[in-house]
C-alpha cells in the first residue's frame, strides 16, 4: 500500500524525470531486453532505435509520478496503455520483469545520493500500485474477449482469404478465422495484434482493421516500411490462403454514435482506421468530410473506392492534399501540406463537428492546432498515435 509519505517522494522526483526520463528509460530498456530476452517480441525494434519507445515511456512515467495523489487526472492514458497492452498480449507474468529493470534504472542512472532505499521503497509501491491496476484492467478485458460471441483469448489463427495491392506502398489483407468458428464484433478504430516469426525470430505488431465489421472477416491495410522487418515480410512471404496468427482486436480509439457532422482527417497510412470509421457512419446519414493527405498518388490508398462511396452517398465530402503531383496518378484537390486555410475550406461553417485525426506525429500536432484554432471543441476532437503512446502537445 502506498503511503501518503511515498506518494510525496514519488512526486519529489518529478522534476529529474522532467530532465533526464528519457535517460533513466533508454537505460531501462537496454536492461530489460538484456537480462530478459522473452520481452523481446513484444517491442519494435524500430521503435527502440529513434527512441520512440523511450520517450514514451519517460512520458508516461512523468505524466504517473505528476497525478500519483489524484490518477484520475491521467485522463486516457491508462486506457490506451491497456488496449495497447492487450493487443500484444501482455501477461501478468511480464510485470515484475519491468519493475526489476525500472527500479535498477532508478538506482544505476540516479546515483545512491538520489536513489536512496527510501526512494527506491516508494518507487518501488508506486510501481506496483500501477501494476495492480493494469493487469486488473487487463484481466477484465481479456475475460470479456474470451467470453464474446465469436471471441477468442491468445492467439488464433486465421486464413488470408484475399490479398489485394491498394496503393505503391500499402496491400489489404483479408482475414477469416481459419477454425471457420464466428468472428468477434470490434469498434471502428480498433486495431488488432498479430505474432508471426521470422527466421526464427518472434515478432508482434498491432494494424488497425480498416473496413468496418461486416460478422465475416478482418481487414487490415499494411504499408510497406523500408526497413520494416514485418511489413516487408507481409507483403512478400505471406499469400492467398497463408495463414496469420492473431489476437483479438483492441483500442480505445474508437468512433462514437451521433448526429453532429463527422470529419476524418488522415495522414498517409493513417487512413485505415478512417475507412472502418467511414463504412460505419455512411449508413447514419450523418453529414461526412473526409480529408486526406498523402506524398503524391501513388502512395494514396482507397482513393477509387473513396469515389466510388462519395457517389452512392451525396452526404460525404473528400478533399485530397498531395504533397506534390506525380505523372501517372490521379491529380488531387490540391498541392503542398494541409495548412489551416486548406481545413477551413474543408470544413462546414458551424464547428461543432466530432473530429478524429491519425497521422505521422507532426501531421497530428499541426491538425491538432488548426482545430483548435478554428474553434471546433477539444472534447470532440479525437486521436491515436501509431506506434508508443506519446503527446501531442
Amino acid at each position: 500500500m502506498l503511503t501518503d509519505t511515498q506518494r510525496s517522494i514519488v512526486k519529489s522526483t518529478v522534476p529529474l524525470l522532467e530532465s533526464g526520463g528519457e535517460a533513466l528509460t533508454t537505460h531501462f530498456y537496454r536492461m530489460l531486453m538484456k537480462d530478459y530476452p522473452e520481452v523481446l517480441p513484444l517491442f519494435n525494434k524500430a521503435h527502440q532505435a529513434t527512441g520512440e519507445q523511450p520517450r514514451a515511456l519517460a512520458n508516461g512515467i512523468l505524466m504517473y509520478a505528476r497525478h500519483i495523489d489524484q490518477l484520475e487526472q491521467l485522463g486516457g492514458l491508462v486506457s490506451t496503455i491497456i488496449n495497447k497492452h492487450v493487443a500484444l498480449q501482455i501477461l501478468p507474468e511480464h510485470y515484475p520483469m519491468v519493475g526489476d529493470c525500472l527500479l535498477r534504472s532508478i538506482r544505476e542512472v540516479l546515483g545512491a545520493e538520489i536513489a536512496t532505499e527510501q526512494v527506491l521503497g516508494a518507487w518501488g509501491e508506486a510501481y506496483q500500485q500501477l501494476a495492480d491496476i493494469l493487469i486488473g484492467a487487463e484481466k477484465k478485458i481479456y475475460d470479456d474477449k474470451a467470453t464474446a460471441p465469436g471471441g477468442w483469448r491468445g492467439g488464433r489463427k486465421f486464413t488470408v482469404v484475399r490479398k489485394q495491392r491498394e496503393s505503391d506502398e500499402i496491400t489489404s489483407f483479408y482475414l477469416q478465422p481459419a477454425d471457420g468458428q464466428g468472428l468477434a464484433d470490434f469498434e471502428p478504430g480498433q486495431f488488432i495484434g498479430m505474432r508471426v516469426v521470422i527466421n526464427g525470430e518472434e515478432m508482434r505488431r498491432t494494424y488497425s482493421l480498416s473496413m468496418a465489421m461486416n460478422g465475416k472477416q478482418y481487414r487490415i491495410s499494411v504499408k510497406r516500411e523500408p526497413d520494416g522487418k514485418v511489413s516487408n515480410y507481409l507483403h512478400d512471404a505471406i499469400h492467398e490462403q497463408g495463414t496469420l496468427e492473431m489476437f483479438p482486436p483492441a483500442g480505445d480509439f474508437t468512433l462514437t454514435a451521433g448526429t453532429k457532422p463527422l470529419v476524418l482527417v488522415s495522414g498517409g497510412v493513417g487512413i485505415t482506421p478512417m475507412m472502418a470509421m467511414l463504412e460505419a457512419a455512411l449508413p447514419t446519414k450523418r453529414p461526412l468530410y473526409f480529408i486526406h493527405s498523402a506524398r503524391h498518388g501513388g502512395v494514396h490508398a482507397f482513393r477509387d473506392h473513396l469515389k466510388e462511396l462519395a457517389k452512392r452517398h451525396p452526404q460525404l465530402q473528400l478533399f485530397f492534399c498531395y504533397g506534390e503531383v506525380k505523372g501517372g496518378y490521379a491529380k488531387p484537390d490540391a498541392v503542398g501540406h494541409l495548412n489551416k486555410e486548406l481545413l477551413i475550406s474543408c470544413l462546414p461553417q458551424d464547428r461543432d463537428v466530432d473530429a478524429y485525426f491519425v497521422g505521422p506525429k507532426p501531421f497530428m500536432k499541426a491538425i491538432k492546432r488548426y482545430l483548435g484554432e478554428i474553434g471546433v471543441p477539444a472534447q470532440q476532437s479525437h486521436f491515436e498515435f501509431f506506434g508508443p503512446a506519446s503527446a501531442l502537445d
